[in-house]
């Protein structure tokens, strides 16, 4: 064998490994993308169950806030309406506690008043037996 011949068979073998080795990679490469493929169906299909749960339960919590509105508004009105109430509560413990400082205010003269006629009446008996003498 002569040297190009012998250069002939090496470029020939260097090239089937160089073959094989883009044949392993495209097996393993094929592989992967198979794996990939499944996964990507798998979560198409998990995203889909999703999606229409999702617009039920979308329904639902519209629904759910319309009624929280609802109730809200018959609250706001309940409130409104008793708010008169509140106020006249108020207005009655006013009324209430100046009744009592009133109350409290005649005593205190009633009281002054008898103190202070005890004293006048013992003072007019005591010049009537002055005079009397």
């Amino acid at each position: 064998m002569s040297g190009g011949e012998i250069a002939w068979i090496i470029a020939a073998i260097a090239f089937l490994i160089i073959a094989l080795a883009i044949a392993i990679i495209a097996v393993r490469v094929s592989g992967v993308t198979k794996e990939v493929k499944g996964t990507v169906a798998e979560t198409n299909k998990t995203l889909n169950t999703i999606n229409g749960e999702l617009g039920i339960l979308t329904k639902e919590v519209e629904g759910l806030l319309a009624k929280s509105n609802t109730l809200l508004e018959d609250v706001n009105g309940k409130v409104a309406a008793i708010d008169p109430v509140f106020t006249a509560i108020g207005e009655l413990g006013e009324s209430v506690s100046d009744l009592n400082q009133s109350t409290r205010n005649l005593t205190e003269r009633v009281a002054h008043g008898a103190k202070n006629g005890a004293k006048a009446t013992v003072a007019a008996r005591m010049s009537a037996k002055a005079f009397q003498c």
